[in-house]
């Protein structure tokens, strides 16, 4: 008589299953969670395990694990992997972890049967085989995606006082459409280079950075950038040109000595340097749009359309109307052309940003600093919000911490930005950014992913 153990939270579920393999001339045991199933799995051997994923104490994934651990015992088990979500993040990893199929809920008696008179050797079509098969398979089950890696102005500011949102300064990396998009090279990049070449190993990285604005903490990673040590990476750099020089040789000074031993042209990668002219352009299938924003020097935000949803992403800007209020303006003879062309140029902002999925933007002075910092190019905290209200946003991120805010001043930020919100009559969410946050995106609305 064959075995069967059906390790499930959910009494209907495995009632439904007993039964019927019951019916059917199979010994049937049983687990209410994942650390019992283990030990049931470990004393009777079953030739079936059916799991479900989500259980308490021990998870599908642990499961599959530990009777993958244990050949000896197990080598001629059949593991079946069953869920109510059905994520394809999940099914990957159900295999990566040793199970021999994965069905989503609701299972049918009769389809797990056929599962099970597979001959021997047969396997899930689904299950991915190769290494590159699996790590493509996984790239493209996680979706449109985005990462903090640097989220701090100014400059870097390590220390216990920035451990929750960290005190890198500005990176973010973009996975979407079969697309690697890094926006700017702050502090950010070193770490995010690190783990490319972990993830990539020996096949060559092919990626796009966007840089917002040659300021020093929107570049001053680039030279600690892994992947333009390795020689077949192809690195493709963005930017509109500045007034003193061009992007390439704004890059490559800092690298000049006596302020780095190594020059950019030592670096043997392949790197390709463009100076946008469009506002309007292509990243395969990424549709960016860019815009010019209100910051020392030439600087812009960006706008990606992907297929999964929209990010907008405005690192450094001074909105107009509160920096000609507060006396941001030489000009005194004529108020209401000033409030006009202030109101004007807010407008066209909340225009560009419309509706996006997720805003990443500048929010770096609370209603009581910013009257010490006007015209310094960055924004206040309540203007910021009341633009993504405004707008429409879904997901809004505060970002460009100050380099003088702790942990607790941002989350305080954040608590006051939640507030407004609900006084303006909004459906925002507020957060701020944080490194090592995964954010997928998604429309109508973004979720986080986990934190690393």
């Amino acid at each position: 008589m064959k075995t069967i153990l059906l390790v499930d939270d959910d009494h209907v579920f495995r009632t439904m299953l007993r039964d019927w393999f019951a019916d059917n001339h199979w010994e049937v045991f049983e687990a209410e969670d994942g650390e019992t199933g283990v030990q049931m799995a470990r004393e009777h051997r079953p030739d079936v395990v059916i799991c479900d994923l989500l259980m308490p104490r021990i998870n599908g994934f642990q499961v599959c694990r530990a009777l993958k651990a244990e050949p000896e015992i197990f080598a001629n088990t059949k593991v079946i992997v069953t869920t109510g979500s059905g994520y394809e993040t999940d099914r990957v990893n159900a295999f990566e972890a040793g199970a021999d199929y994965y069905v989503t809920k609701p299972v049918k008696p009769d389809d797990v049967l056929k599962l099970l008179q597979q001959p021997a050797g047969a396997r899930d079509p689904q299950k991915p085989t190769t290494q590159t098969e699996r790590l493509r398979a996984a790239r493209l089950a996680a979706g449109n995606r985005l990462k903090f890696w640097g989220v701090r102005g100014s400059v870097p500011t390590p220390g216990p006082g920035t451990v929750r949102y960290g005190g890198n300064t500005s990176c973010i990396e973009i996975r979407a459409d079969g697309e690697l998009i890094i926006l700017d090279a702050g502090t950010g990049i070193r770490v995010l280079g690190l783990e490319l070449v972990s993830e990539f190993k020996d096949r060559a990285i092919t990626l796009t950075l966007l840089i917002s604005h040659t300021h020093w903490d929107h570049i001053q990673g680039f030279p600690f950038f892994a992947p333009a040590y390795q020689l077949n990476n192809n690195i493709r750099v963005l930017a509109y040109d500045g007034a003193q020089a061009g992007l390439q040789a704004a890059l490559a000074s800092q690298m000049e000595s006596p302020y780095f031993p190594i020059t950019m042209s030592q670096m043997p990668s392949t790197i390709r340097f463009e100076q946008l002219k469009d506002l309007q352009f292509n990243i395969g299938k990424v549709k960016v749009e860019a815009a010019f924003m209100n910051h020392p020097g030439i600087c812009v935000g960006y706008r990606l359309q992907t297929t999964g949803g929209s990010v907008a992403y405005i690192p450094d800007n001074e909105l107009y109307e509160r920096l000609k209020s507060e006396g941001g303006s030489a000009d005194s003879k004529d108020p209401r052309a000033i409030h006009d062309f202030a109101r004007q140029q807010d407008l066209n902002l909340l225009e560009f940003v419309r509706d996006a999925d997720i805003l990443i933007i500048d929010a770096q002075y609370d209603c009581t600093e910013y009257p010490r910092f006007v015209g310094w190019g960055h924004s206040c905290m309540d203007d910021t919000v009341r633009l993504a209200v405004n707008a429409g946003v879904k997901k809004l991120f505060l970002f460009h911490h100050d380099p003088g805010h702790d942990d607790r001043q941002i989350a305080d930020m954040v608590a006051h930005g939640r507030d407004l919100v609900t006084k303006l009559g909004g459906a925002t969410q507020v957060e701020a950014a944080q490194e090592g946050l995964e954010v997928e995106i998604k429309a109508p609305a973004s979720v986080f992913s986990h934190h690393t």
